[in-house]
């Protein structure tokens, strides 16, 4: 349906998307306005068992959809090609800022690296960032956001990975806290791949 465009008196816009990889919303509100629009949130779902969870939870989360988010897998510095948002440029549409570079790599080679998931055989600590990722000895790409997927039982990563090793089932060594772990590139989404928790 139609969706409001406040949440009681406060003044919002309610998109049904969740990074979680649940139904759910993201509500945008004036900046002062959403400590009392958490309130009402609070209140309003106490009859159904409303909970907040803190950042650590969301995180888990969106590691086991493959969910990126905007400063560590999507940056002005990948291309859309590398982080798979090709997929949603309209190539017919006409000239656009950066179009000639994008067909250049979508009808060349492709880009040199690509995002992907990796499951890492972790014991006491999960990657976080920015840890190196090797194969035979050589620094293959790095990860960009890394935690414990608790739903799925395993230790997750997003990595910018060559090209050449991005296929699924790629044994890989990640150093997690200075330490040597393998790991493997993994479907993507380990967690209702088919999305059907988002679907309600």
């Amino acid at each position: 349906g139609q969706l409001p465009d406040n949440v009681s008196m406060i003044r919002a816009r309610v998109g049904r998307m969740s990074v979680a990889g649940e139904l759910g919303y993201e509500i945008n509100c004036r900046y002062g306005d959403h400590i009392k629009l958490r309130r009402i949130l609070l209140e309003s779902g106490k009859e159904f068992g409303i909970q907040e969870y803190g950042f650590n939870a969301m995180l888990s989360l969106r590691l086991e959809k493959s969910f990126g988010i905007w400063s560590a897998e999507f940056t002005q510095g990948y291309t859309p090609g590398m982080t798979g948002m090709d997929r949603w440029i309209a190539w017919d549409k006409g000239d656009f800022i950066g179009r000639d570079a994008a067909l250049a790599e979508r009808d060349g080679h492709g880009p040199a690296q690509r995002l992907v998931t990796l499951e890492i055989d972790a014991t006491d600590a999960d990657a976080s960032g920015y840890e190196p990722v090797w194969k035979d000895g050589e620094r293959v790409g790095f990860v960009t956001s890394g935690g414990y997927g608790h739903t799925v039982g395993k230790s997750l990563a997003m990595a910018m990975l060559d090209r050449d090793l991005a296929e699924i089932g790629t044994e890989l060594t990640v150093h997690v806290v200075g330490a040597a772990r393998q790991g493997r590139v993994i479907a993507p989404s380990p967690r209702d791949p088919a999305g059907r928790a988002m679907r309600g």
